[in-house]
């Protein structure tokens, strides 16, 4: 809407009509901003952008395309689903645009792939068996649901009854054990009681991210439920994918505040950034490693707080109330830093691109299923950036940017070890 009662609500791309059309093309979206910028080198935000070379595939291209598909000049094609979805969704450009505009494009995004979904169009082929895989075994790999708590060593015993709950995850199931059991090592070192939930379930991240928000909006539901009768007050997770959809992306399905959850979403780095400066828990081994730090985007500057918001947008785009916009800024950035830097023997080096800036892994949001080739270069882009800032090791906060890591730097022969910030915390205790 250009004037009139508009919201925030995903499922109507009409709400942001006035964003796609007041986008002018400065390219924020895709440049890092100069002044944090030493060069050339590594200095764009948008993986698609920097792909594809085209300007559809950048943001200031696809307002172009929604505002067309809104006025019904624009039909459905491979190439068009292809635009669509050929995007991390990292909300890189959502936070360039911020800088200048404070237009809600990873909103847009969003609500374009819903849109596609609602037509009869989208999502591709690949998301549709992950979404069959959920429906069929409750986990997007399709593995065999009643396998979900083997990674469970035989030395852990999650209570019956705590307030923390450990929200695993698909990935930390399944294909990346090795973060679930240093996560739950960790609880124990620091005498911390830990509950699993009694029948966990994917949280349903690719569906909300390739647009089946009807799918989505029902897992939701379920799990939010199946937590509040737990009685946890402290939702923990590993995984930042999973982080985002719970604090961020079910808020936004279930129309409620992140606050209205009734309980907290923390990820495992917020919980033990506590902990040591609580002193509950000791860093004490040395672990002698010059290592670079992988913002994840679901941990960074997607991960702020969600509050539903409707009202009137007026002359000059002004809105009443007032919105407060998610630039960003506010994502968890400090506490895994903090962490690191706890660590007797570690050498923090930042990379070029860092924080609300940083380049994404390529993994997430439909991507890896999709398009694998495109995940696979935008990992690679980001190991050259590694590379150039001379370290050992690279450590991020979610498993699904670790395995895309790590799968990249085998197939280079790169002699780099890929982390998850749960292995090098539990090498540490």
């Amino acid at each position: 809407m250009l004037k009139g009662k508009v919201s925030l609500d995903v499922t109507n791309l009409d709400n942001f009509e006035y964003d796609m059309s007041k986008c002018i093309k400065c390219k924020g979206c895709t440049w890092v901003d100069h002044i944090y910028m030493p060069g050339m080198t590594f200095s764009t935000r948008c993986p698609s952008a920097t792909r594809y070379l085209f300007d559809s595939y950048g943001a200031y291209g696809k307002m172009r395309i929604g505002t067309a598909m809104l006025e019904g000049r624009m039909e459905y094609s491979d190439e068009l689903l292809k635009i669509l979805y050929a995007c991390t969704l990292c909300g890189a450009c959502d936070v360039g645009c911020k800088r200048n505009l404070d237009l809600e494009i990873e909103l847009t995004l969003e609500a374009l792939r819903v849109k596609a979904v609602k037509d009869g169009k989208g999502p591709m082929p690949q998301h549709k068996k992950v979404a069959r895989n959920i429906a069929s075994q409750h986990n997007r790999l399709g593995s065999p649901h009643p396998n979900r708590n083997k990674w469970l060593p035989n030395d852990i015993k999650p209570a019956e009854k705590a307030d923390v709950l450990y929200f695993v995850g698909c990935s930390a199931a399944y294909t990346s054990p090795e973060i679930a059991q240093a996560t739950a090592r960790i609880l124990k070192a620091s005498g911390t009681p830990f509950m699993l939930m009694p029948d966990e379930w994917c949280c349903g991240n690719v569906l909300y991210s390739v647009g089946m928000v009807d799918e989505a909006r029902e897992l939701a539901k379920r799990n939010v439920e199946e937590v509040r009768k737990t009685g946890a007050k402290t939702l923990l997770l590993s995984c930042a994918e999973g982080y985002r959809m719970w604090k961020v992306d079910y808020p936004k399905l279930l129309n409620i505040s992140t606050e209205d959850l009734g309980f907290k979403v923390v990820h495992l780095v917020e919980f033990v950034d506590e902990l040591i400066k609580q002193g509950a828990l000791k860093l004490k081994k040395r672990v002698d490693l010059r290592l670079t730090y992988h913002d994840s985007c679901s941990l960074s500057r997607l991960s702020e707080p969600w509050k539903p918001w409707k009202g009137e947008r007026g002359e000059w785009g002004m809105v009443s109330p007032r919105l407060e916009r998610r630039r960003g800024a506010n994502g968890v950035y400090q506490p895994p830093r903090d962490i690191l830097q706890a660590i007797p023997g570690v050498e923090l080096v930042e990379m070029i691109r860092m924080k609300e800036n940083a380049f994404c892994c390529g993994a997430g949001r439909g991507t890896r299923e999709a398009f694998p080739d495109f995940a696979s270069w935008a990992a690679k882009e980001r190991l050259q950036e590694v590379k150039a800032i001379g370290v050992k090791a690279i450590v991020s906060t979610c498993p699904w940017c670790k395995e895309n890591f790590a799968q990249a730097a085998s197939k280079d022969g790169e002699k780099l070890k890929v982390l998850d910030i749960s292995e090098i915390i539990l090498a540490a205790i």
